[in-house]
């Protein structure tokens, strides 16, 4: 039988959505749920990736606190355990991008995961809601968005992260980096079809317009 989410000591056969519930309120369960993320138990280590994603949804300041032990968690083996915590330090960024800053070598590995697309996609948009926050995070986080967008072009997921993309274009990217992405995304604009067209027909007019020099 599930052990009740009123106790302080995370169970992984406790039902997620009333674990989530309870350690909003509860301080001593939520930190339990986090120290499950480092756990030798791989199946507690999944049930509690999806607690932590859950309460980061609804409530994302309460794990301010723990983001070293978040940016840790991402160096578990099982993808679900990588992708929810991807996932909650996504809704990490408007609260303090500046915790996002340990989770970017994890979130640079996962980029490359060669097991599991979701994964990627998870990574992929991290990067770039970090890098829509100020010109300088977009320039630092730009070269591997790039490198994603050459290495998944085709994939299934592939739509999903142009959708990350146009979301760092519209916020606080440079100018250097929305022109890199217009170019990046020109050919699939001129000559793409559908959904792909449209997405990189949206990236490409971020770019800044050149202006005409005047004449004397």
């Amino acid at each position: 039988m599930a052990q009740s989410t009123r106790a302080s000591t995370f169970s992984a056969d406790a039902d997620k959505h009333a674990t989530a519930e309870a350690a909003r309120t509860n301080a001593k369960l939520l930190a339990s749920v986090v120290d499950a993320l480092a756990g030798e138990d791989r199946r507690a280590r999944q049930a509690a990736a999806s607690v932590v994603h859950e309460i980061a949804i609804e409530e994302p300041v309460l794990l301010k606190e723990f983001a070293p032990q978040l940016a840790d968690a991402l160096h578990r083996p099982e993808s679900q355990t990588r992708w929810e915590v991807l996932g909650t330090f996504e809704q990490l960024v408007p609260v303090d991008a500046r915790l996002v800053d340990k989770a970017l070598p994890g979130a640079e590995t996962a980029l490359h995961d060669e097991e599991s697309g979701v994964v990627r996609l998870a990574a992929f948009r991290l990067l770039c809601a970090y890098g829509a926050t100020t010109s300088h995070r977009s320039v630092r986080v730009w070269p591997f968005i790039d490198d994603g967008i050459r290495c998944y072009h085709g994939d299934p997921e592939f739509p999903a992260m142009l959708s990350g993309v146009y979301r760092m274009m519209i916020g606080n990217a440079a100018d250097e980096v929305k022109i890199a992405a217009a170019e990046r995304m020109a050919f699939d604009a001129e000559n793409g079809k559908g959904l792909l067209k449209r997405r990189a027909t949206r990236i490409v007019q971020c770019a800044p317009k050149k202006r005409a020099k005047k004449k004397a």
